[in-house]
Parts: C-alpha cells; structure tokens; sequence
C-alpha cells in the first residue's frame, strides 16, 4: 500500500516540520514532497498534517501514522540487512553439540564472549552422550562438535582438530567393599557390582558404552551428574573422566583403584561440517584455539 519511499517522505516532513525543509534532506523540490504526501493521506482518506503558513504540524491521525512508519522502516532495513548477511554466508543460529565429558564451566564464558562478538546470532547447545555428539553432527542438528570422543563415526565432509585424550580413573565409594581390595583388581571381581553407565544419546548411529565387563550388570543414567552421585552412594562401580574423578577423591568421597585390563585413554576432538563455513563458526573455530588450549580448557 505504501512505498519505502513514501514512508521515508512522511518521516522526513514529521521531523522538519515543513514540506521545504523536508524537500532539501531528500534533494527533491518542495511540490514532490507535497504531492506525494497528498496522495497518502488520498489513501488513507485522513489529514496527516495540519498546513500552517509556512510549517505543517502532525494530527493525531498522522502522529499515529508517523510511529507505524518508522517501525516498518526498521523492519525494511533489517529484512535488507538479514538478507545480506545470509547471501554472505551468515546465518541466526549456531548450534554446539557437546559430550557431557567436558567442563562444563567452560562453557559459560564461551557464550558471553560469542555474545559480545555476535549480538543478533542465537547460540543453541545441547549435551550429547558418546555417540550422540556425531550424531548431532551428521544429523545436521549441530554445527560443531566439542569433545567427540573414540573414531569418528561418519563419513564425507567432516573436519576435526585433535583435543588430545581423555584419561579415565576406576572409581568406587569409599565404603564399598572393592574399597580394601589389594590392586590390580582383576575383571572377575568386578562381576558381581553393577558399572554405571551413561546412556549414549545418538539416535540413528550404533550406540556404544564407555567401559564394561563381560556379563556385568548395567548401572544406566543420563549424565556424569547422576553418575556422580551414584559412584558416591555406593550403587555401583566404573570408570570416570579423571578431571571429574579427581576432585571427588581428594575431598575423600571416592577412591581410585587400579585395574588389571585398565579402561583405555579415548581421544577427543572438535569436529565441525567441512563445507563453507557462516562467519559465527569461523570464528568460534578460531576462538576455540588448537589442540592444546581446547585440552586445557575443557578436558585437563
């Protein structure tokens, strides 16, 4: 019904005042200003403005109409602007997927800085067990992968830097009766406690377990945080991420022991879709830094 153009006028007239002055910010004559507001107000069937000798002055019909214009206006010119950085390669959203393994404190100052740095895009995360961080990655429901651990699961066009290993210490409660057991403690005196498991959260991949026995009983929760609480209740034994088993033991709540097959180091990596890359994951692969500062900051 109404032109950029037209809107731009009824704004520039609102603010001079006058058909003159509003003419001069625009580089037209004063008759094209007062014609194109005529046929407005032709439009709409209402005065805008009041005609004084040699000033106009809004009515509340073009008070009113002077607001909605100038909301559309800025509407216009981030529909324009959006529609730019999209051509560009920017996107509104970036998506992280997780494994629960990492430091979750970490996280914090990831988003404030990305933030900072990108005001207008959302930073969607979720946390993924095992599997379920490539999952995400392949699934398209994540643009980038933090703590993927074990072989990469899929195939064509995935890029990953190395995080280095993730170290895993056998943990039980301290009242639990592998707690006196003379090391290394052999598979066969693990039969009979239940290992806590989390539950791998890949939906189409082929889900896997951490660490287990042969013929053991499964503990299974959805995170490290019940986890955590189970090592510590006594319910059952297993493996945990040393950064995470660590405090838990020097505070006297756990206590580690050494195995006879011990778990194996799982390397990690950040991996991400290796196709052209939107300006937001460019820069958080840069923030993210190379391999031993993403060890530092999510792993060690």
């Amino acid at each position: 019904m109404f032109s950029n153009h037209d809107l731009v006028v009824i704004d520039a007239v609102a603010r001079r005042g006058s058909f003159t002055a509003a003419a001069d910010e625009l580089h037209k004559v004063p008759s094209a200003i007062s014609y194109t507001v005529k046929v407005i107000e032709d439009k709409l069937g209402v005065f805008l403005f009041k005609r004084l000798h040699r000033k106009v002055q809004l009515t509340p019909a073009g008070e009113y109409f002077v607001t909605q214009a100038r909301s559309l206006l800025k509407q216009m010119g981030e529909i324009k602007q959006q529609t730019q950085r999209v051509a560009n390669g920017w996107q509104s959203s970036v998506s992280i997927a997780l494994d629960n393994v990492v430091h979750e404190s970490s996280v914090n100052q990831l988003v404030a800085d990305f933030y900072q740095a990108f005001p207008d895009i959302e930073l969607l995360l979720t946390m993924e067990v095992f599997n379920g961080v490539w999952d995400a990655l392949a699934d398209g429901r994540a643009d980038i992968a933090i703590g993927a651990t074990s072989a990469v699961p899929i195939t064509g066009g995935v890029a990953y830097r190395s995080m280095g290993e993730l170290c895993w210490d056998f943990v039980v409660s301290k009242d639990h009766p592998l707690a006196q057991q003379i090391e290394p403690i052999t598979d066969q005196q693990l039969i009979d406690f239940p290992c806590i498991c989390l539950e791998d959260s890949a939906r189409k991949l082929p889900k896997r377990a951490t660490w287990l026995v042969d013929n053991q009983r499964r503990l299974v929760v959805p995170n490290w945080h019940s986890a955590e609480q189970c090592f510590i209740a006594g319910l059952g034994i297993g493996v945990m991420p040393a950064h995470r088993a660590i405090p838990l033991i020097e505070q006297g709540l756990l206590i580690k022991k050494e195995l006879l097959n011990k778990a194996a180091n799982s390397p990690c990596c950040l991996a991400w879709k290796d196709e052209q890359l939107p300006p937001a994951v460019k820069w958080l692969l840069n923030y993210l830094g190379d391999s031993e500062k993403l060890h530092q900051q999510w792993l060690a």
